[in-house]
């Protein structure tokens, strides 16, 4: 045990001396100082990482350690080159990035102390299905919600935005993941039979496809189609964890070319991406305005001009990327770090994807299961579409990087 807490501290240690390193070279590279309203920030940070990490080590001494280190490691580049990007375009976005990690790590803390088993969330599985759905209308409130860049998902509190959907997509993961739990006898069991492929009976799955229908009903009309892939692939991945059929994955594959199809051809903005990924050099799509690639192709020579090693922290010129500090903060690394911290980036989302697999492996309660491995397959899903949408593997989903980008919803 003593060697385990050694290793503890040691993670701790190391990820809180990288995170330092991090920001007193960027800072010192570009003005020579760092500000003592950002240095008290990044003490405030600190101290509520240290205040979790001693939380869980009291309440959950069995959880995984390894966690929380990789999370700070990705905080901190992502708001270190937040704050470099604000230094090349005269913002303020970092500071604001900090406020809210400060939010959510006292939210954490406070989750962690009040809620001493995860299995009470089961109870409430139809109050968090309607809290779930109210979220994903609330940007529908006429005078509430808030639309930007063309997508309805944001609402508005003065000057400060939310995004709601980010919220919904917790209490609608304690719905499916309760609602699996509960039928995965009969869900498993299947109906009629076509062509090797048991297809699931509707009495079985009526009520959770129609919370799933309305889910991506209402985020196909906001335009967040980035979102509404987030969620199909949580629902399908949590199906096939509750009931170990493949028949689910091969209805899931199927759905999701049918949706495709449907979307490029329904939505003038999901065309007008399929183009800028299959045509981006081209100068009709390069120039057209909406839904030009000159986004995509910024990003590109951002991530070349990086090269292997980068250009070095305060050295690139990420900004000259649109939505470089949120949308394409991945290209913005790329271009600072080079191929070589893109990869250890990776890295650190691999060892957190992981750590929440063996977790749900080793969990023997079927709710927490399909909870934790849910959760972990989205971030999972969402990490590949958005580092696929920016090197052009797959097309732009809308996306961002957890815990990296700018934006407080997420965090």
């Amino acid at each position: 045990m003593t060697f385990t807490r050694i290793r503890q501290v040691a993670l701790l240690v190391f990820s809180m001396l990288i995170a330092s390193i991090i920001f007193i070279q960027m800072f010192l590279r570009i003005d020579g100082y760092i500000t003592t309203q950002f240095a008290s920030m990044l003490l405030l940070v600190a101290i509520l990482y240290l205040i979790l990490w001693g939380v869980l080590l009291v309440k959950k001494p069995f959880a995984s350690q390894v966690i929380l280190p990789c999370m700070l490691i990705l905080t901190a580049i992502g708001t270190a080159m937040i704050a470099r990007i604000d230094k090349q375009l005269g913002t303020h976005v970092a500071l604001k990035q900090l406020i809210w990690v400060c939010v959510a790590l006292v939210l954490s803390i406070l989750l962690v102390i009040f809620i001493d088993d995860y299995r009470i969330l089961r109870r409430f599985s139809y109050v968090s299905m309607v809290i779930g759905i109210v979220l994903l209308l609330s940007p529908m409130i006429p005078g509430f919600g808030k639309e930007i860049g063309g997508a309805r998902i944001w609402v508005g509190f003065g000057q400060h935005t939310l995004q709601p959907s980010e919220f919904a997509k917790l209490f609608l993961s304690f719905f499916f993941a309760a609602y699996l739990f509960n039928h995965r006898d009969r869900l498993a069991v299947g109906g009629m039979k076509i062509f090797k492929v048991h297809l699931p009976r509707l009495k079985d799955t009526g009520p959770i496809a129609i919370v799933w229908a309305i889910s991506m009903g209402v985020l196909v009309i906001q335009h967040d189609l980035g979102t509404s892939l987030m969620f199909f692939a949580m629902f399908v991945s949590m199906l096939y964890v509750s009931t170990g059929r493949k028949s689910w994955l091969a209805i899931g594959v199927i759905a999701f070319m049918i949706g495709c199809f449907a979307a490029v051809k329904l939505f003038a903005h999901v065309q007008y991406r399929v183009d800028a990924w299959l045509h981006p050099f081209d100068s009709q799509i390069y120039n057209r305005f909406p839904g030009g690639s000159a986004q995509i192709v910024s990003g590109l020579f951002g991530l070349a001009s990086g090269g292997t090693m980068g250009t070095g922290l305060g050295k690139g010129h990420p900004s000259l990327t649109p939505l470089a500090n949120s949308d394409f903060i991945y290209a913005s690394v790329g271009e600072e770090l080079g191929l070589t911290g893109l990869l250890a980036i990776l890295m650190l989302y691999l060892i957190i994807i992981t750590s929440g697999i063996i977790t749900a492996m080793k969990i023997k309660d079927g709710f927490g299961k399909l909870l934790a491995s849910g959760l972990v397959f989205t971030m999972a899903f969402q990490v590949f579409t958005v580092v696929g949408g920016i090197t052009l593997v797959i097309p732009l989903t809308g996306l961002t990087m957890p815990y990296m980008a700018a934006g407080g919803s997420f965090v």
